[in-house]
């Protein structure tokens, strides 16, 4: 027993070892059972032996990928896996695992070096200075004269040699970098840091300045976000919005005008593949909301993919649980915290997803996908948590107004297009007319320019179904004088923003633009109909003439649709008919011109009616349709003329800061073709690139009958199959 006392014995063989240890010495009846017996002795070698044998280890390739591995050292044999593959299966002692982040960095660095021997031989190509050799020259620090502020912005292959080139002591601190964490998406050139997606590249000092731009001109339009809180922690908790706000800050971006074009592909590409993850975190609703606000600009409706983004920025937050804010651990397999700021933020983000989902489906007549459930009801008996900040309050009954409007007049199930009866429509209108003016009287106290906006817009998308009423109803005419009337209240009310200290015109959202396109189809039709007898004509025309202006300021880029429309509208008016010089007698037929043919598109059905009724009348009345293309605003002038025509010059209205004074100025009516003869005079067509293809909501009329160039690209995205 004494030698079993003395013996180490695992935990697993304790029992079974001791037994048989035991069961030995009692049948030898004390024999051999001091501590220096023999079989103590060979217990001692065998382990020694064992102890002396090798460590088994993983081959190079297994250990680098931590996998468990079969080699067989003596006699040699590969293991499983490296045969499968046919890797090279060895064992190395001063063997280290190699970080993908150290791997990527280099690869970087490849790409980078390949960068700069492309640019170069394309220098020399050119005829131009060909940049010396990165293997022979050391690397030069530039000068202040020698970069720009704007290149940082120019895609790496745009870059000059010394702005690309890493050199080694460059390289090794990235590589340091890397491997201990830093964000792979940052590229270091001397002191300056640069966020990168893709091969566009944005200094750190210049995303501060763009996200400046953003909070200062676009974020009061639809104010949800925290400017308190730093670009890289937007960027930490979803890169996608960092990107978009960017995107959004760079669209005026007078420093690089160009920036907007660089990024509209790879943030269109970064979109896609942040919503092919699943799940997703709830401020990827966010980033879509900002989109949807502004989305990047498209010269064809047909290509504008704005309202599928709409749909799915509703999806994805219901799919996360924001209608129902304190019950996210219903929607989520994990274990949920709620924590207040973050209640407060989710509650926010639900609010104003519903409320960019009502603008998007009212500026696009389609039916909206909002939900208006208790998390957005009254405000006033609720937890803390759950209250809406005032100026996302006062936006979301303007909203939920716009939905009450669009499911009592355009949501009729025994219609075949959802139009409500017209005696049903009259009585439906005088009622949400009231509704209207008790939440102007309750938001009139705290209202300012920007809800005042949005209310007036509101307005306008309830009177626009006045042109779906029979003209032989009796208050037919009253029923235009209050479209007229919500139709000049609203432009006079975005022209009035203008004149807002820090605010623009031209940084209003899209759903903005939608509504003044509409409001500039109403005047048009209106002057151009049997009504015009019962309004000012002149100032109707004035009215009219600004408006063109607004939506050209709108204009982010050269041929995008606010430039093409404002074209379009001028020459409507140009081809419109005279208006009757007299009323007709109150017992008299009324005129049905102004009776739409297009339907199916809510209150925008006048904006598709009208453009469609352009074309067939370009068409129809055999008109040169090439002309119209190459000059809308003057179809009947040949090149030369067209060249010689005098046209005030275009001011930029893209690029306007917060001053108002720097807003494109009013031109005399004379050179805008808004003049008491409507025959005469016409607007300047140095705005329009020749052979583009002309406004296209449904891809009507044009199709098959004229091939047409799309000279319109927006960096690749053509090429990506994207846009």
């Amino acid at each position: 027993m004494g030698g079993i006392g003395h013996t180490s014995i695992s935990p697993a063989l304790a029992s079974e070892g001791a037994g048989h240890a035991r069961k030995r010495n009692v049948g030898v009846a004390g024999l051999d059972s001091s501590p220096g017996s023999m079989d103590d002795v060979e217990d001692a070698e065998t382990r020694d032996d064992k102890r002396r044998q090798p460590v088994k280890r993983a081959c190079n390739e297994c250990r680098q990928q931590k996998l468990r591995c079969d080699v067989i050292q003596d006699p040699w044999t590969d293991c499983s896996r490296c045969r499968r593959l046919k890797l090279d299966c060895k064992i190395e002692s001063n063997f280290k695992r190699v970080g993908k982040r150290s791997r990527n960095a280099e690869m970087e660095r490849e790409i980078i070096e390949l960068r700069k021997q492309i640019a170069n031989s394309h220098a020399v190509s050119v005829g131009q200075h060909s940049l010396p050799s990165a293997q022979h020259t050391p690397k030069q620090e530039p000068t202040s004269s020698q970069v720009s502020p704007a290149r940082v912005y120019q895609t790496p292959s745009a870059m000059s040699a010394a702005d690309q080139y890493m050199g080694s002591h460059e390289a090794v601190a990235s590589l340091l970098d890397l491997r201990s964490g830093f964000d792979a998406n940052y590229a270091r050139n001397g002191n300056q840091h640069f966020k990168r997606i893709e091969d566009v590249a944005v200094a750190s000092e210049r995303v501060i300045e763009l996200f400046d731009l953003f909070f200062t001109y676009y974020h009061p339009f639809l104010p949800f976000l925290d400017r308190d809180r730093l670009p890289e922690e937007y960027y930490t908790v979803s890169p996608l919005l960092f990107w978009t706000i960017i995107s959004v800050g760079a669209r005026r971006y007078q420093t690089d005008s160009n920036l907007l074009n660089s990024l509209a592909g790879p943030v269109t590409r970064l979109v896609w593949s942040t919503l092919a993850d699943v799940p997703q975190s709830y401020h990827v609703v966010k980033a879509l909301c900002v989109l949807c606000s502004w989305p990047f600009p498209t010269s064809s409706t047909s290509t504008d993919p704005t309202f599928m983004l709409c749909g799915l920025m509703i999806q994805i937050a219901m799919q996360l649980g924001l209608h129902r804010p304190s019950h996210t651990q219903d929607f989520s397999k994990y274990r949920v915290e709620l924590i207040e700021d973050e209640l407060r933020d989710k509650v926010r983000t639900w609010a104003i997803c519903n409320i960019v989902a009502q603008r998007v489906a009212t500026g696009y007549g389609q039916p909206p996908c909002t939900l208006y459930d208790w998390t957005l009801s009254s405000q006033e008996s609720m937890d803390p948590n759950f209250k809406l900040p005032e100026s996302i309050r006062h936006r979301l009954d303007i909203e939920k107004f716009c939905d009450k409007v669009t499911k009592a007049l355009y949501t009729n199930r025994r219609d075949p297009v959802g139009l409500c009866g017209s005696q049903e429509r009259s009585t439906l209108t005088s009622l949400l007319s009231r509704d209207l003016d008790e939440l102007e009287t309750q938001l009139k106290p705290s209202s300012d320019c920007i809800t005042e906006l949005y209310l007036r817009a509101a307005n306008l998308h309830l009177h626009l179904s006045a042109f779906f009423d029979d003209p032989t109803s009796k208050d037919y005419r009253e029923r235009l004088l209050s479209l007229f009337f919500a139709t000049t209240t609203f432009l006079e009310a975005a022209m009035k923003l203008q004149t807002q200290v820090g605010q623009n015109l031209s940084y209003t959202p899209y759903y903005i633009y939608q509504m003044m396109v509409a409001g500039g189809c109403t005047l048009l039709k209106l002057c151009k109909s049997f009504f015009a007898a019962h309004i000012d004509m002149d100032y109707t025309k004035n009215l009219f003439n600004r408006t063109i202006w607004a939506i050209r300021g709108v204009s982010v880029i050269s041929n995008d649709l606010p430039e093409r429309l404002a074209e379009v509208l001028a020459q409507m008016w140009k081809l419109g008919s005279a208006p009757s010089p007299q009323p007709p007698p109150d017992g008299a037929e009324m005129d049905d011109s102004l009776m739409l043919k297009v339907r199916c598109r809510m209150s925008m059905s006048l904006l598709f009616d009208s453009v469609w009724r352009w074309r067939e009348d370009t068409r129809t009345k055999d008109r040169n349709i090439e002309a119209y293309l190459k000059n809308p605003t003057n179809p009947d002038s040949n090149e030369s003329s067209a060249s010689s025509s005098v046209g005030p010059p275009r001011t930029s209205p893209r690029i306007v800061g917060g001053d108002p004074s720097l807003a494109p100025p009013l031109l005399p009516q004379s050179n805008l073709g808004v003049q008491s003869t409507p025959d005469v005079g016409t607007l300047p067509s140095g705005f329009m690139e020749p052979n583009y293809e002309v406004f296209d909501p449904l891809n009507w009329l044009l199709d098959g009958l004229v091939d047409l160039p799309y000279p319109y690209s927006v960096s690749g995205m053509e090429t990506q199959g994207i846009a």
